[in-house]
């Protein structure tokens, strides 16, 4: 009988570990979400976009195409730069 209370005490700690950082977490999301809304879906737009970019340059073999992706990956950085 004693194993089988540890086990369970040892289950408890387990949970009420995992529900604090639980808390935790939505509390430092919580945190970050009181920025501008409109700013942080633009911010995430343009990291999805250079992503794309960054998967078509390694992708293309033409290098006049691979000059365009890599302005447009430059253009990219400057708004992400200027937003932050």
């Amino acid at each position: 009988m004693g194993d089988a209370g540890e086990g369970l005490v040892d289950a408890d700690a387990r949970i009420q570990e995992r529900m604090e950082e639980l808390e935790r977490e939505r509390a430092t999301t919580r945190a970050k979400d009181k920025g501008d809304p409109a700013k942080a879906q633009a911010l995430e737009s343009l990291r999805l976009a250079r992503a794309e970019l960054q998967g078509q340059l390694q992708a293309t073999t033409h290098e006049r195409r691979r000059t365009q992706i890599q302005t447009a990956l430059k253009e990219l950085e400057r708004r992400m730069k200027a937003m932050a």
